[in-house]
C-alpha cells in the first residue's frame, strides 16, 4: 500500500502552481499533493506505487515530446524520432498497455564507438531505441525529484538548475580562499564499471515498488549489440541511455556526503570530480577516503590520472579548463577540439566568400568563448592570431600563394581588415565580459 505522508492537502493541484523548488518538475506526474509528500517525508522515506504513473499516458507523451526534441540517432530498430512522431498516438497507446500489463521489454541497445574530444582515442556510446528512449524519460520524470531532494549541494552534473559553470565557479572561488592542495580524481570507466547489484540497492532504498525497480533492471540487463556481436552487460550503464547521468549521480551520492561529513571540500561533474584542501596532508587524508569508498563501491581509481596536485607551481583540469597559480587556461585537449573544428570551416580551397566565411566562423567562435571566457587573456590572443592565419591562408590561395597566412600577409590583411569584415576576436570580447563584470 501507498504510504500517506502528514499534512498533505486533501485537493491535489498540478505542480505548476508552486514556481520554487520543484518548478522544474513534470507537471503530469507530481501534483502539489505529491510535492508536499516530498518535502515532508513518506513513511519509512520510501515511495510505493509508481508504476502507474510511469505508463499515464500523458506521462510518456510528454517524454516522448522531449525525446524528439533531444533528436539523436534510430536504434536497432531503425525508427528515426522523425517517425515516431509521425505515429506518437499510436506508439503511446502500445507503450502503455505493455507497462500495465508487465509485457514491456527493453530492446537491444545499438553501440557505437566515437572520438572523444581532442584525443584518437574513442568511447562507447549506447543507441537505445527511440521507442526506450522514450519509456526511460518516463521512469525519469517519475524518479528524479525523490533522488534530488537529498543530493549533495557540491554535484552540478545533469541536475536542475545546475550546471558546468557553477561547478567551476565554486573551484575557482576555493582555490582563491586558499584550497590550493588539489586531489584530481579519475575514475576508470565509470558508466562501464557501475556494480548493478549495489546501484540496485541505492534505487531500492528510496523506492518500495518493485515493478519500477524491475523495469530499471531491465534496461541495465539489456543487450547491446556492437557490430556484429551481441552481448549482456553485467555491469554499468550506457552514456547515451537517458537514465544513465541520474543513475550516475545516485551511484556517487553516497561518496558525496562522505566526503562533506568530513569536512572535505569537494566539487563533482557527473563522474569528473576534485577535491581542494588547505593543505597536502588534508589532500593525502581525502585521496585515502575516496579510495577506501571506491574499493568499497566495485570502482576503480585510473592510478594514473588521480594525483594530488599544488595549484600554485602544477595545473589541474577540469571540465575543460586547466587551472594553474588561480588562473584559468583551455586546456590542451579543449585546444584541439576547437581547432579541429575551425580547420573543418577554413579549408585553404574554401570556395565561398569571405563574409560567408567569416560568419561561419564567427558561430563557432562565439560558442566556444561563451564557455571559455573567463580563460586567460593570453590564451586567446594565441587563438585570435591563429585564426588569422588561416583566413589569411585562404586568401593567400585566391591570388595563387602557396603556404600559410604569414609575413608580409599582416600588411596585406592586417588586423583592422578583419575587423571591418565581421570577424569576431576573443580578445576584444574578453575585455568587454572584463569591464562588465567590475561594473
Amino acid at each position: 500500500m501507498e504510504s500517506t505522508p502528514t499534512s498533505v492537502p486533501a485537493t491535489a493541484k498540478q505542480v505548476g502552481d508552486n514556481p520554487l523548488r520543484w518548478s522544474w518538475v513534470e507537471p503530469t506526474v507530481w501534483t502539489e499533493r505529491m510535492l508536499t509528500a516530498l518535502e515532508q517525508g513518506v513513511k519509512g522515506d520510501k515511495w510505493y506505487a509508481l508504476i502507474d504513473k510511469v505508463y499515464a499516458a500523458a506521462n510518456l507523451r510528454s517524454a516522448a515530446a522531449k525525446v524528439v526534441a533531444n533528436g539523436g540517432a534510430a536504434g536497432v530498430d531503425h525508427v528515426t524520432t522523425k517517425e515516431f512522431d509521425n505515429r506518437v498516438d499510436e506508439h503511446v497507446a502500445k507503450l502503455t498497455e505493455q507497462l500495465r500489463t508487465g509485457a514491456f521489454r527493453p530492446q537491444t541497445l545499438l553501440r557505437k564507438w566515437i572520438p572523444k574530444p581532442g584525443s584518437r582515442e574513442t568511447r562507447p556510446l549506447g543507441i537505445p531505441t527511440v521507442r526506450d528512449r522514450t519509456v526511460q524519460a518516463a521512469i525519469r520524470h517519475v524518479i528524479e525529484p525523490i533522488f534530488e531532494r537529498d543530493f549533495a549541494e557540491h554535484s552540478y552534473g545533469y541536475r536542475p538548475g545546475k550546471g558546468a559553470k557553477d561547478a567551476l565557479r565554486r573551484v575557482d572561488r576555493l582555490l582563491k580562499q586558499g584550497y590550493e592542495h588539489v586531489v584530481d580524481a579519475d575514475l576508470r570507466d565509470f558508466f562501464g564499471t557501475i556494480p548493478h547489484a549495489r546501484l540496485m540497492q541505492k534505487l531500492a532504498s528510496k523506492i518500495s515498488d518493485s515493478r519500477v525497480l524491475q523495469l530499471i533492471e531491465a534496461f541495465l540487463k539489456a543487450g547491446v549489440l556492437d557490430g556484429l556481436t551481441e552481448w549482456t552487460p553485467t555491469a554499468g550503464t550506457p552514456q547515451g541511455a537517458v537514465l544513465s547521468p541520474l543513475l550516475s549521480n545516485i551511484y556517487l551520492d553516497e561518496l558525496d556526503h562522505l566526503l562533506a561529513q568530513q569536512g572535505f571540500e569537494m566539487v563533482r561533474y557527473a563522474d569528473d570530480f576534485v577535491i581542494l584542501c588547505r593543505t597536502r596532508e588534508q589532500a593525502q587524508a581525502a585521496l585515502a577516503l575516496v579510495q577506501q569508498w571506491v574499493r568499497e563501491a566495485g570502482l576503480q581509481l585510473h592510478p594514473e590520472k588521480t594525483r594530488i596536485v599544488d595549484e600554485r607551481t602544477e595545473s589541474f583540469d577540469f571540465l575543460g579548463y586547466k587551472f594553474l597559480k588561480h588562473r584559468r587556461f583551455p586546456r590542451k585537449k579543449s585546444l584541439s577540439k576547437f581547432r579541429e573544428a575551425l580547420r573543418a570551416k577554413t579549408p585553404r580551397q574554401n570556395g565561398h566568400s569571405l563574409s560567408w566565411i567569416i560568419a561561419d566562423v564567427n558561430r563557432t567562435l562565439r560558442g566556444w568563448f561563451e564557455y571559455f571566457k573567463h580563460s586567460d587573456r593570453s590564451a586567446l590572443v594565441m587563438l585570435d592570431k591563429w585564426v588569422r592565419m588561416r583566413l589569411r591562408s585562404i586568401l593567400r590561395k585566391r591570388i595563387d600563394i602557396h603556404g600559410r597566412g604569414g609575413g608580409y600577409d599582416h600588411w596585406r590583411w592586417p588586423n583592422a581588415f578583419f575587423a571591418k569584415q565581421g570577424l569576431f576576436f576573443l580578445t576584444t570580447a574578453h575585455a568587454q565580459a572584463v569591464q562588465s563584470s567590475r561594473r
